[in-house]
């Protein structure tokens, strides 16, 4: 605990697996195309951004104290990831409505993506034993690869903002 009462949350990725080739998609395997609607009015098809690194980030829920401070993170380096020509998606199962409402309480600058139904969960087998989504960040480079790839054991750790930038960057060669 801090000093302000609030619980600290490690951002390291020492409690996550790296993603080989047993866990697919994994590093350099063909990241699945998918079709999401989103905030802002917005509807989110990966293949639409052939040319350009993406950012695919799928975390449990809205509004919970992790997930809180991770996208708040990645909101805060958007303009970085922007720089590199990369956006940032971020997934879960909740719908738009209730994503419009946590962007709006929390400020946050990236798009939320609604997988209701968890089939992109499935697609990217990030689904834990119960059904619910592990937290999971993959960088997708310019041609649809995914380059970069790592799923949570916990769902309480996350890839911080300077480790995906730096996969960004690998991504891009």
């Amino acid at each position: 605990m801090t000093d302000g009462g609030a619980a600290q949350i490690d951002v390291a990725a020492d409690h996550a697996e790296p993603v080989t080739g047993a866990r697919h998609p994994g590093r350099d395997d063909p990241a699945p195309d998918f079709f999401l609607e989103g905030t802002g009015g917005r509807s989110y098809r990966l293949s639409d951004k052939r040319g350009e690194p993406v950012v695919v980030v799928f975390y449990p829920a809205d509004n919970s104290p992790v997930c809180i401070q991770q996208l708040r993170s990645y909101s805060e380096d958007l303009n970085s990831f922007e720089r590199l020509g990369a956006e940032v998606w971020c997934c879960s199962p909740q719908d738009v409505a209730t994503h419009e409402q946590f962007a709006a309480a929390h400020s946050l600058r990236v798009p939320l993506l609604a997988d209701t139904d968890k089939s992109v969960g499935r697609a990217y087998n990030i689904l834990g034993p119960l059904g619910f989504y592990r937290r999971s960040v993959f960088v997708v480079d310019p041609v649809g690869i995914v380059r970069f790839a790592r799923r949570s054991l916990s769902s309480l750790t996350y890839v911080p903002a300077a480790d995906l930038l730096a996969a960004v960057r690998d991504a891009l060669g």
